[in-house]
């Protein structure tokens, strides 16, 4: 039987990789990774295509919602 595991981009096996290697607790990972989530959300594209425009617009962004 095959499992039902989603695949995971190579973008984000590598910075899970990078991540394990700086020996991040599991909770941090997570955070991490949700972050980048809801930043690729925002941008609306892959977050490996970000400009620092990109960047700086996000964090403008978190700033005028309370972050």
């Amino acid at each position: 039987m095959t499992s039902a595991q989603p695949t995971v981009s190579p973008l984000r096996q590598r910075m899970i990789d990078d991540m394990r290697m700086r020996q991040l607790a599991p909770k941090t990972q997570a955070n991490y990774v949700r972050i980048v989530r809801e930043f690729a959300r925002y941008i609306g594209r892959s977050p490996d295509t970000a400009t620092v425009e990109d960047l700086r617009t996000y964090q403008l962004h978190l700033v005028d919602h309370g972050t």
